[in-house]
């Protein structure tokens, strides 16, 4: 069977890619791994980053590609592969991906959703950078380390105190 995916030139998209093992923290643990990985990707294969988070399980991404360009599949198994490749083995690899000479680091499909308009954009940008409070790592957005919301600060775009929790919720300041 044949996995189909939306391929929309210049396209921007919302990701989610899960490790195969779901209960460490390989991905944190292993960041400056995956940093190395991602520019390598790029700089072959270019795409921008309009927002990202590494969680010690999962990431999320929102990438926009070139002109004409609409391969994210390949961008992805490209970071999987040379992250993987720098991981010692012995994780639990199930007999299909033995198989095929797989790894079993990362869950084999990714979770990509394609950008309509500006408000959706927004809406996932704001999902990924409270996704460490969502899950507890984090009081507050920005003090997760490993998120592109202090790049969003540092620029201008979102107060330090973005999405402080506040008596009645939290609060996602004004944009």
């Amino acid at each position: 069977m044949r996995y189909r995916r939306t391929r929309q030139p210049d396209g921007t998209y919302f990701f989610t890619v899960n490790l195969a093992d779901r209960s460490g923290s390989l991905l944190t643990d292993r960041v400056d791994d995956l940093r190395r990985v991602v520019r390598s990707v790029k700089r072959d294969h270019p795409f921008d980053i309009l927002a990202w988070v590494v969680m010690p399980d999962h990431l999320h991404a929102i990438w926009g590609l070139p002109e004409g360009d609409g391969d994210c599949a390949t961008r992805w198994m490209l970071i999987k592969a040379g992250f993987s490749r720098g991981v010692p083995k012995g994780e639990r690899v199930r007999a299909s991906r033995l198989g095929k000479g797989e790894r079993g680091v990362w869950q084999r499909r990714f979770w990509e959703h394609l950008v309509t308009d500006e408000d959706d954009l927004q809406r996932h940008v704001d999902y990924i950078h409270i996704n460490p409070v969502k899950h507890g790592y984090a009081a507050r957005a920005t003090d997760w380390p490993y998120s592109s919301i202090h790049q969003h600060v540092r620029r201008g775009w979102v107060p330090s105190d973005w999405a402080v929790e506040k008596d009645d919720g939290f609060d996602a300041g004004e944009r």
